[in-house]
């Protein structure tokens, strides 16, 4: 319980002195921390969007009607005749 105490106030006293980090390496792997936790919380949001879209957008007056089957014509190989 001591040692929470002892960090609490060195904390405090780190925000007090506004300086939170003790070396620019610190301030660089925390611009680096919070880079990627937003890239992840962007592309959460993505994923939700998605989502959100993708469950609206499927319902059938959305559904593009086909209009008759088209016949995928292969292309015939002359290298394999004799």
């Amino acid at each position: 319980m001591e040692e929470l105490k002892v960090t609490a106030q060195e904390v405090l006293g780190r925000l007090k002195s506004r300086h939170l980090f003790q070396s620019e390496w610190d301030t660089a792997a925390f611009a680096v921390l919070l880079t990627f936790v937003g890239t992840v919380l962007f592309l959460l949001l993505l994923a939700i969007a998605h989502c959100c879209c993708h469950c609206c957008c499927a319902s059938p007056k959305h559904q593009k009607v086909k209009r008759g089957k088209e016949r995928l014509k292969g292309v015939d190989n002359l290298a394999m005749e004799p």
